[in-house]
């Protein structure tokens, strides 16, 4: 199994552009023109090169990488060439802190009391130990949902993502209905979002601004992974619970910790929910052994002392 401590974690924050930029697009984050006229800052910043080694460049010496534009719905829909998306949620890690909940919610600006993760308290049986289980979209490789669409608003992109286009969705729930995992929430009312956001044009990759009487789910960020970056259920998420990665790369990562998908998976007895379905889900689980955190509701504990 391949680890690697030193990973995005510690410079994603503060050089994501510059990161972007030679993870993504194989320049350089200076010219050597440019250096001759430049004095170095003596701070130096931790970047990805594009062979995947961490480097250190004085941070003078970074150029301005301009944000990337968002990609036409059009575009969006195919989705990144030579890409297999997954997630691996390991259990034995979750607390549930719900970071990766509050981070989904702010930034696909989800109406208050809807989620797109939820995270459930799981108990096989009376003798059994609970466990928290975070519950995401399963980005199906055969998604119901997609099969039901009378208006192919919900569609499969060749990276495995599976998203929704608000602009074609019509409200009809069929989605709903069929998907199995109840992943997916209904826009009942108007989204409360600024004025801004609401004016603009809905974007498949952002699944923003959401509007009333449509559909809407995790969609795996994959704005965020277009830049080279992690969901934001990822990077939000203290304890590192979510794994995100290339399945045709063999690699995942929570941001602090890189493994070999293959190897993580088979190592830990991964598994995938419901798997008799044949839905064949894009999200893994590995067992809650060996856990890093006791079991505690507070939620269900305030429940009962509310009604005592």
């Amino acid at each position: 199994m391949k680890t690697n401590e030193n990973s995005r974690r510690e410079f994603l924050a503060t050089t994501l552009l510059a990161g972007a930029a030679l993870a993504g697009c194989g320049g350089n984050p200076f010219t050597p023109d440019e250096v001759t006229d430049i004095k170095p800052s003596g701070e130096m910043v931790k970047l990805l090169s594009v062979d995947g080694e961490i480097i250190e460049v004085d941070k003078a010496f970074l150029k301005p990488v301009p944000e990337m534009p968002p990609v036409a719905n059009s575009e969006a829909r195919v989705g990144i060439p030579g890409k297999k998306f997954a997630m691996v949620i390991d259990l034995s890690r979750c607390k549930s802190v719900k970071k990766c909940q509050t981070a989904c919610n702010h930034m696909h600006h989800i109406h208050p009391g809807q989620n797109w993760i939820k995270v459930y308290p799981m108990q096989e049986s009376e003798k059994t130990a609970p466990y928290w289980q975070p519950t995401t979209c399963m980005h199906c490789d055969e998604p119901p949902c997609v099969k039901v669409c009378p208006v192919d608003a919900t569609f499969k992109r060749k990276d495995g993502i599976v998203l929704i286009d608000s602009d074609r969705c019509v409200g009809c729930r069929f989605c709903m209905a069929a998907c199995p995992y109840s992943s997916r929430v209904f826009n009942w009312e108007e989204p409360q979002i600024e004025k801004e956001i609401a004016e603009q044009p809905y974007s498949c990759e952002t699944s923003v601004p959401q509007k009333k009487g449509t559909v809407g789910k995790c969609d795996f960020c994959p704005d965020m992974v277009r830049k080279g970056s992690l969901p934001h259920c990822v990077s939000a998420c203290p304890n590192g619970v979510f794994f995100f990665g290339d399945i045709l790369e063999d690699s995942v990562t929570n941001g602090a910790e890189t493994f070999r998908f293959s190897e993580l998976i088979k190592d830990k007895s991964g598994y995938r929910l419901m798997e008799d379905l044949g839905t064949k889900p894009s999200v893994y689980y590995l067992p809650p052994v060996n856990r890093n955190f006791p079991f505690e509701n507070k939620e269900a504990s305030e429940e009962k002392k509310e009604k005592a």
